[in-house]
């Protein structure tokens, strides 16, 4: 195993940020920590970094005690939310200088650099200042200088959330592709379930300083371990009193519609809302014989046959069900 992590617990005066967490990432491989605010998922990150000291911890790459190599030395590439750049340097200083603080040898720092530029797409950029550059831009200089010293290992710290959503979805793919390209292990943490299921190989699903599942995007998304991850990954309906279940889970998109309610897994209600959201129409529906419970039903394509107060039935398919143990 590449990177190896046992029992890592952290705590912040007496409050538990990581509590026994132990994982494996293969050479290669993009994992990413995905979770609200406050599960442990940076402290993690900045743990296997070495700019967080953790309370107990067993840590080895390809082998070796990380824990005994300062932070300095592990040569990993970070990049943080904050572009972190030079604000006085120009872009091809910002990306030598990290370099030549690496010992690199001076007459190879220049193609290095190049190389660097040419891989981000921003050749044309070299001789211009941070402030001068779109936040994209800045970002993607970032990618650069971290991985102008052939780091073996890429840790990226919600790299994306500054940036607006069109920009954010250009740039993970462009991550995405760099890393398959590359080779390199890369660890990302993020709170956004569509970056993580975008550009994950793995992603690890924390709540609390622990680990509530990981898996492939798809295996999270289709067997959720429990409540929790079930909505955190994708939508999800939960429902009460469904078929015996204390509650049950399906996907909007596994709601079907029905021309009636003939059969025990058809529910009857009237729609509250519909939304048009370009490649699919979603219906909130509050059903009549479930309590007025809530449904959000996801249609292909635009439906203006639906419309807030009409009746409408829907069956939920047994075998789509999922079954939680907490009601609630």
């Amino acid at each position: 195993m590449y990177l190896s992590l046992r029992g890592i617990s952290k705590a912040f005066a007496g409050v538990a940020a990581l509590d026994g967490v132990s994982l494996d990432v293969d050479e290669g491989e993009f994992v990413c920590f995905l979770g609200p605010s406050g599960c442990g998922k940076t402290t993690l990150l900045r743990i296997i970094a070495g700019l967080e000291t953790p309370d107990a911890a067993e840590i080895r790459l390809n082998g070796g005690n990380l824990l005994e190599v300062p932070a300095r030395a592990r040569n990993f590439g970070i990049v943080f939310q904050s572009y972190s750049l030079f604000p006085n340097m120009t872009v091809t200083r910002n990306i030598a200088y990290g370099l030549e603080c690496r010992k690199w040898p001076a007459g190879g720092i220049p193609a290095r650099v190049a190389e660097m530029l040419a891989l981000v797409n921003l050749a044309d950029q070299a001789g211009k200042y941070p402030h001068q550059l779109s936040g994209g831009q800045q970002q993607r200089i970032a990618l650069a200088r971290a991985l102008a010293p052939k780091p073996v290992m890429l840790l990226l710290d919600e790299p994306l959330s500054a940036l607006d959503a069109k920009v954010r979805e250009e740039l993970r793919g462009e991550i995405k592709d760099l890393q398959s390209r590359l080779g390199i292990t890369t660890i990302m943490v993020t709170h956004d379930q569509h970056e993580a299921m975008e550009v994950a190989d793995r992603i690890v699903v924390m709540n609390r300083g622990r680990i509530e599942q990981e898996g492939r995007p798809v295996d999270l998304y289709e067997r959720p371990a429990n409540r929790f991850v079930a909505e955190f990954i994708g939508r999800m309906n939960v429902l009460r009193g469904v078929h015996g279940h204390a509650a049950a889970g399906i996907r909007p998109e596994q709601v079907e519609l029905v021309a009636g309610a003939a059969t025990p897994d058809c529910w009857t209600g009237r729609v509250e809302r519909c939304l048009f959201l370009g490649s699919i129409t979603r219906v909130t529906l509050g059903l009549d014989n479930l309590d007025g419970q809530r449904v959000t039903i996801e249609l292909q394509g635009r439906r203006d046959d639906l419309a807030p107060g009409m009746a409408l039935a829907v069956r939920l398919p047994p075998a789509a069900l999922l079954r939680f143990d907490d009601p609630n």
